[in-house]
């Protein structure tokens, strides 16, 4: 059998095919193309049209295959009407207008109650402060809706003309019941948001349509939800996880959401996963800071690739840090400047190149995974034995092992392509390939060997 994961990021997008035969897995990328925000009079949005050309020949390239599905990233979404029409192009989570609507959010429900409800980690892009600062700027826009969709919802409809909303990608909008599963209407009421452009809230696996002769099913359309489902964990111990990335996202999978004053206060948020399981988890600005000084010094005139950057923070010695989470480092006009002025302002001594830039960029996430880890052992009660990184991040082999050291305990690193890999065994599941997560687990665990990273002390 075989299944196409389209899997869309910020900065890029790609089709790979899985090949499921006997409970093995074989995977093979077939179209990467490059997605970026676009300045459109000053606000920052996303391209859909090109996206779908894009998402078209990445299906063509692919060949035959028996069943597709789409994933991206969390919040951002797309209004259509009643003819299915998008009425404008989606905003991207780095815009600033959402910056000016949390008070409006706040002032109808108290931000304690908001997560008590939610269990939302507060961040200032979160799709409930999306659409108060769509109420409050374009109401007669939202008047028109017919129906919110999430940006792989939104594909997948203009693709099939199929309307779906489910349930982990739903899950980082701030609009959902965190025990019950589905969108919280008296919270969405209270908030003057349109009650009829949430539809219900559909499971992973559910089949939406056909394209060009395939099979449309819903994976966890949460790029993060699906990499959480490959996460190749079998044997005793429990198990947190690190998806790593542009974001890191550092967890653990739970039966039910928490939603105690403690997890508020360490600012940890309740995703859907497969299964209806949650995702705890807590959003840490990753390899953006990485990706963000490259930019800034391939247009400086020193363009360096991400061996050349591992290879000389490796030979760096520079040990001050940043905090990754401060606002300052969210969309900075120039990130290494940013941290230079950073470190100066505390009295750091000053990084004397991009090797020391870089040394700083990865020890800093480390610091931020230990941080991280602890208050997460401390919100659950739980102590962890081993932490599995997937995703692109996981070939990062200075920042797996100064990971390993901060955080005590071995570092697990892959596969790659995890979030792929769970879209591909959720389609799979659907199609009677597996008969449940944990074989899909077993089944990736033996396909795709990982690299261990014990701590040195």
């Amino acid at each position: 059998m075989r299944i196409l994961a389209i899997d869309l990021g910020a900065s890029s997008g790609r089709t790979i095919v899985g090949t499921v035969e006997a409970g093995a897995i074989r995977l093979q990328e077939t179209c990467r193309f490059a997605n970026a925000m676009t300045d459109d009079a000053g606000s920052r949005r996303w391209d859909v049209p090109r996206l779908l050309e894009e998402i078209r020949r990445g299906v063509d390239a692919s060949g035959p295959v028996d069943s597709l599905g789409i994933d991206t990233w969390g919040v951002d979404y797309g209004l259509i009407d009643s003819r299915g029409r998008l009425l404008d192009r989606p905003f991207a989570y780095r815009d600033p207008r959402h910056q000016e609507a949390m008070p409006l959010v706040y002032a109808a429900v108290p931000k304690d109650r908001l997560y008590a409800r939610t269990g939302m980690q507060e961040l200032v892009f979160n799709t409930v402060f999306q659409l108060a600062a769509e109420r409050a700027k374009r109401p007669d826009l939202l008047a028109r809706a017919a129906r919110m969709l999430l940006m792989p919802e939104l594909l997948t409809f203009l693709l099939t003309g199929v309307a779906c909303s489910e349930y982990s990608i739903s899950s980082t909008t701030g609009l959902l019941d965190a025990r019950a599963r589905d969108w919280d209407r008296d919270l969405i009421r209270a908030l003057g948001l349109p009650d009829a452009i949430f539809g219900p809230i559909d499971m992973p696996g559910r089949r939406a349509g056909s394209f060009r002769g395939a099979a449309v099913h819903l994976p966890a359309m949460h790029d993060t939800a699906s990499a959480v489902a490959a996460v190749p964990a079998v044997g005793a111990g429990d198990w947190a996880y690190l998806s790593s990335g542009t974001w890191s996202l550092m967890g653990a999978e739970l039966e039910q959401p928490v939603l105690t004053r403690e997890a508020a206060e360490a600012n940890f948020t309740n995703e859907g996963g497969v299964d209806g399981k949650i995702r705890f988890l807590k959003n840490i600005n990753g390899l953006w800071l990485v990706q963000e000084c490259r930019r800034v010094w391939a247009e400086r005139g020193r363009p360096l690739d991400f061996a050349d950057i591992a290879a000389a923070a490796e030979a760096s010695v520079y040990d001050a840090t940043i905090d990754p989470n401060d606002p300052r480092y969210f969309a900075p006009a120039s990130m290494p400047d940013e941290i230079v002025a950073d470190l100066a302002a505390r009295g750091c001594p000053a990084p004397q190149d991009e090797a020391d830039v870089a040394r700083c960029c990865y020890l800093s996430l480390a610091q931020a995974y230990r941080r991280t880890l602890r208050q997460l052992e401390a919100v659950t009660g739980r102590r962890f034995t081993r932490l599995h990184v997937v995703g692109g991040g996981c070939q990062a082999r200075l920042l797996n092992r100064l990971t390993a050291d901060a955080v005590g305990i071995p570092v697990h690193a892959g596969p790659v392509e995890a979030t792929a890999l769970g879209s591909i065994c959720v389609q799979a599941r659907a199609m009677g390939q597996f008969a449940d997560l944990d074989e899909a687990r077993r089944a990736i665990a033996e396909a795709f060997p990982v690299d261990v990273y014990e701590p040195s002390a």
